[in-house]
């Protein structure tokens, strides 16, 4: 039975969220719209990514945030709780198949355009390209990826990657916007075979624990007969 999906976070934990990752001056750093989409992206792919492999995605590059960044260490800590918060919130969703809804944000005009959760779903792409492009090669089900796309390159600076000509229209963009959301679902089922055997390959290349402590050779043989334990019933592995 699928697990209810962990507490989203507040509007005061976004407005937290945003106030730091508008703190990382790199110019690749990500706002919070993008972090979703980046996250979305992550979630869904074909093998599992540690976050020593993506975060420093979300400041723009380098091992570690700029000091000025954060104002305390326990600033820092919040600023991590938060998201492993988000992600988990997000993970739980797509997984137990309930409706997704990309966390966009609005212009001064009330409008929520969807780039930038684009930008940041593709940005995740950029791990693992070769298993991606499985599902881009599919043609049953690589037009969960239009929508995205279509946002992620609206303003492209190479025209010929522009998917419209014209600028899109309130009908054209709500239509893509739902797009963005069950084009997520429907990645994330795609990959969840391949999600499923990484895994079982990670588990089978991990070495087993021992459940007993290793005996030394000259400890004494835990049978009891009061000699070593290479003497006795360590002979028939140390010989």
């Amino acid at each position: 039975m699928p697990r209810s999906a962990p507490t989203p976070l507040t509007d005061d934990d976004y407005d937290f969220l945003v106030s730091v990752l508008d703190r990382f001056k790199n110019d690749n750093a990500m706002n919070l719209e993008m972090l979703d989409g980046f996250f979305a992206s992550l979630i869904c792919s074909p093998k599992l990514i540690m976050p020593s492999q993506y975060m420093p995605e979300i400041w723009g590059g380098g091992e570690m945030a700029q000091e000025e960044a954060y104002e305390s260490m326990e600033e820092a800590e919040r600023f991590m709780t938060l998201l492993m918060a988000h992600w988990n919130h997000r993970a739980q969703t797509l997984q137990n198949d309930d409706v997704y809804l990309p966390l966009l944000l609005e212009d001064d005009r009330g409008i929520a355009k969807g780039n930038d959760w684009a930008k940041g779903f593709q940005r995740g792409m950029g791990f693992h390209q070769a298993d991606w492009m499985e599902l881009l090669d599919d043609e049953e089900h690589g037009g969960a990826m239009v929508a995205i796309f279509a946002l992620a390159h609206e303003h492209d600076p190479d025209p010929e990657m522009r998917p419209y000509q014209e600028p899109i229209d309130e009908t054209q963009r709500e239509q893509l916007l739902v797009g963005l959301a069950a084009g997520a679902m429907r990645v994330y089922r795609y990959f969840e075979p391949h999600r499923l055997m990484a895994a079982r390959v990670e588990d089978a290349a991990t070495p087993h624990r021992r459940e007993s402590p290793k005996i030394g050779r000259n400890a004494p043989c835990p049978c009891g007969s009061g000699r070593k334990y290479k003497q006795c019933c360590g002979k028939a592995t140390l010989h």
